[in-house]
């Protein structure tokens, strides 16, 4: 957690970091498709966890044949960009439009605190 007396401005003249949650439909190469937009932008991945969700933690998909039952999952992500990055932007952009059922970005900090 980071806390500041003053809002931190994303920028791009210093590394940041930005973290993010989101939610994927069920299927098969759904996070993979999910994960090429930072890929194919070639945007850094630092860190990535999957947590049950806690309102929707079991579905039962019937494809008329034996109920299959799938947790709903959310993906934490951090990433090396600032919110002020055309490419995490569009990364963002294209995820939300494309693939992810909920997206929600935490916050984009810098990755060095000091002062120089």
């Amino acid at each position: 957690m980071m806390l500041a007396r003053e809002p931190i401005i994303p920028r791009t003249d210093k590394p940041f970091k930005t973290s993010i949650v989101f939610s994927l439909e069920e299927g098969p190469g759904q996070l993979f498709k999910a994960l090429a937009v930072f890929a194919l932008r070639k945007i850094n991945l630092t860190k990535m966890e999957s947590r049950p969700h806690k309102k929707r933690p079991l579905r039962v998909a019937d494809d008329n044949s034996t109920p299959l039952k799938h947790f709903d999952y959310l993906f934490y992500v951090d990433f090396e960009a600032s919110m002020a990055d055309p490419n995490a932007q569009n990364a963002l952009s294209n995820l939300k439009q494309e693939f992810a059922t909920f997206l929600r970005v935490l916050g984009s900090y810098p990755t060095d605190v000091t002062e120089a």
